[in-house]
């Protein structure tokens, strides 16, 4: 059974778009390396509405940002000149380093008018001996990353390794991250050989022993559990996990091991130092109030 069962809470990333958010929560921060969890939709965006979805340029520190669409389509531009049109089953991976800002826009409106809108953000982690590396921004199209079919099961292999599948995303320590499918009645199981390993139902419902688990919940388990995991009816799931990284402290949109190097990335936003995408600089997020959220709140005021 699972060690704990998070339950999706409500947020808003911007005016229009209001997400389901699963990580971090009060007590569980963290799976394996993987510090936040956010998804966006199913959602249908009328035409004049859409501005208003876009979540304008703002910053990161300390972690890698890994966007995956399974419907829809979000622009991606930021402070290293990087435009990146995002489509569904490719893996978008930026890590953040030693400071990047950057924004999500949704400006295809045949695609949103004819289509729903469904994403997912983690946050990723950084070992402190890459918290401060140059960042870095990369897409992986769907053709570069496996995928396993059987009876009932299909998988895409998102990063990391598991299953007997790896490839070519960069990772800064040990993860899986999967996308599956699974048809009435089918079976599957959890990655072997990692610490902290979770379940995340994007849609359905999955039984586990006598227990029925349904869409918008995480499960954790540890490293010594192998539920069986069987589907309810046609399921999507998102398996991620891997090994912990320590203790992190998080703040706005920022990670770190250490809390002076959060306060030092408030002052870098506030006065520029973090510069704005190139092809995106008009407006910005601003520092939220420091007295509006605190290291001991760490859901206040977050974006992706």
């Amino acid at each position: 059974m699972p060690q704990i069962i998070i339950d999706a809470r409500a947020a808003s990333l911007s005016t229009g778009l209001n997400v389901k958010r699963i990580l971090p929560f009060r007590r569980r921060r963290m799976v394996g390396p993987f510090i936040f969890l956010d998804h966006a939709g199913p959602v249908s965006v009328p035409v004049n509405h859409l501005s208003a979805m876009d979540v304008l340029p703002h910053p990161h520190i300390g972690l890698s940002t890994v966007t995956y669409l399974l419907e829809g389509q979000v622009t991606h531009r930021d402070s290293l000149g990087v435009e990146q049109i995002i489509r569904p089953g490719e893996v978008n991976w930026m890590t953040a380093g030693k400071g990047i800002s950057h924004s999500e826009r949704f400006e295809n409106q045949d695609l949103l008018t004819i289509a729903h809108l469904e994403m997912l953000q983690t946050w990723v982690a950084l070992p402190e001996k890459d918290e401060e590396t140059e960042p870095s921004f990369i897409n992986f199209s769907p053709e570069e990353l496996p995928v396993y079919s059987d009876a009932g099961i299909w998988m895409r292999l998102i990063a990391g390794d598991a299953y007997g599948l790896n490839n070519k995303v960069k990772t800064h320590s040990p993860l899986f991250y999967i996308h599956i499918e699974l048809e009435t009645n089918a079976k599957t199981t959890l990655p072997a050989g990692y610490s902290e390993r979770g379940v995340y139902i994007i849609k359905g419902d999955i039984e586990i022993g006598i227990q029925t688990f349904s869409a918008g919940q995480l499960l954790v388990f540890d490293k010594n559990d192998y539920p069986t995991i069987i589907a309810k009816g046609k399921t999507t799931l998102m398996l991620l996990g891997g090994e912990p990284l320590g203790d992190r402290y998080i703040w706005w949109n920022f990670v770190s091991s250490r809390k002076d190097r959060i306060e030092q990335a408030k002052a870098d936003w506030e006065n520029g130092r973090i510069i704005l995408p190139p092809n995106d600089n008009r407006e910005f997020v601003p520092l939220p109030d420091r007295k509006s959220s605190s290291f001991e709140s760490p859901e206040a005021n977050v974006l992706s």
